[in-house]
Parts: C-alpha cells; sequence; structure tokens
C-alpha cells in the first residue's frame, strides 16, 4: 500500500519502507516506477528478515557506517540493502528472480 506523508521526509529523501506500507514524499511519486521498485525491494529484505530484525540490521550496519565513513549520508549510500535497492531499481523483473537474503552480497562491495 503506497501512502503519501511529505512529514516523514529529510532533505532529498523521497520514500520510505516500513512494512507493509510504502511512504513517499509527494503524490507525483507514484508514478516514480523505479522509486516504487526500490522500495518494494526494501518490503521484501523486511519480510525475508521478519521486519524487526530487518530495521535492527539496518540501523546497526548503518551505525557502524556512519563511524568508519564520518558521513552519515555516505553510511547510508553504503549499506547492503540500500545498494542491493539503488542497483536493482530499474529492474522491474528483479524481485521475481531475487534470491532471498540478496543483500548479503553488498556488505562487502
Amino acid at each position: 500500500m503506497i501512502l503519501v506523508f511529505r512529514h516523514f521526509f529529510y532533505k532529498n529523501y523521497v520514500g520510505l519502507s516500513l512494512w507493509p506500507f510504502i511512504f513517499l514524499k509527494n503524490g507525483s511519486l507514484k508514478n516514480d516506477d523505479a522509486l516504487i521498485n526500490h522500495e518494494k525491494i526494501h518490503l521484501r529484505q523486511q519480510q525475508e528478515l521478519l521486519i524487526l530484525p530487518f530495521y535492527i540490521l539496518y540501523l546497526t550496519e548503518w551505525a557502524i557506517r556512519a563511524i568508519c565513513y564520518l558521513d552519515t549520508y555516505k553510511a547510508y549510500q553504503n549499506l547492503s540493502f540500500e545498494r542491493e535497492a539503488y542497483i536493482h531499481e530499474n529492474d522491474m523483473d528483479y524481485l521475481s528472480k531475487r534470491k532471498m537474503f540478496s543483500f548479503i552480497k553488498y556488505l562487502w562491495r
């Protein structure tokens, strides 16, 4: 389910997946297929990790990378979950061929 809720967003962020919802900064983004696919990839990641562990791993990885990079945005860009989603956001068939836990291979790339 896609909802528009602009109050969730900070700076350049325009989409957010919180199981089972996709929140967008504005309604026109519903037409952005790559963004919606990106967020659907996150929903799949959340589902396969049983939701709460996804958020724990996401925040833990972000904190470690933020310390390593000394830059919170660079840490976000290099999260394994985000890397998988950004790399495959334009492949509309990705979710149908994606293997479980595919984000793991992006931990060290």
